[in-house]
């Protein structure tokens, strides 16, 4: 029940740990692998930039503003651009009972604002271990959304999203142990080199 009377307050720690991560970012590391197999750091931007505005867009039931700087453009300043007009949004959110229209489903904006939350958090995190730096989640962030992540994330609905989990270290952190659900190897070393499963 926290995770959905604190989903703003939730979501507001997200975006701001998201947004430090984006400003280790220089343009040489754009082509950086990331743990997301598939993506180079500057896919990555690209896509947490889509989810915020699709967050953006669902909390203030409104078109996202053209302010937004254009495809193209800088993806670091972008992204944080998006980011921060999503943190702005959070101050006039629609409130958490309310049922939001996602594709063809609607859901509860309290689960899209924990959803998104998870969605920005762990993506903030892949950006930092992009950048070869060891940013661990904040361990008041991690352990709320560690408790409802499972439900959020059920086995059924990982192919294609997160890979298993990976076992972690005894003891983990929360931090760790909220990537290491997600299918991230936790950040080791300090080489530089990103460090995660396949």
């Amino acid at each position: 029940m926290a995770a959905l009377t604190r989903g703003l307050e939730l979501l507001e720690s997200a975006v701001a740990y998201a947004l430090a991560s984006t400003a280790m970012v220089t343009p040489h590391m754009l082509s950086r692998r990331t743990p997301c197999a598939a993506w180079d750091l500057a896919m990555l931007l690209d896509h947490v930039g889509d989810s915020a505005d699709v967050l953006h867009e669902a909390i203030s039931a409104a078109p996202v503003g053209m302010h937004i700087a254009p495809q193209g453009a800088d993806p670091v300043r972008r992204l944080r651009e998006k980011l921060a007009a999503l943190l702005a949004a959070t101050a006039t959110a629609v409130p958490p009972a309310r049922a939001l229209a996602i594709w063809d489903r609607e859901l509860a904006a309290s689960i899209v604002v924990l959803t998104g939350s998870v969605e920005v958090t762990v993506h903030g995190w892949d950006i930092a271990v992009a950048c070869g730096a060891d940013r661990p989640v904040p361990a008041g962030l991690a352990t709320v959304l560690l408790a409802t992540v499972p439900l959020l994330v059920p086995p059924q609905a990982r192919p294609g999203l997160f890979a298993d989990p990976v076992r972690t270290g005894d003891p983990a952190d929360p931090g760790d142990e909220l990537v290491a659900f997600l299918g991230r190897q936790p950040f080791r070393g300090d080489s530089g080199a990103p460090t995660w499963s396949a």
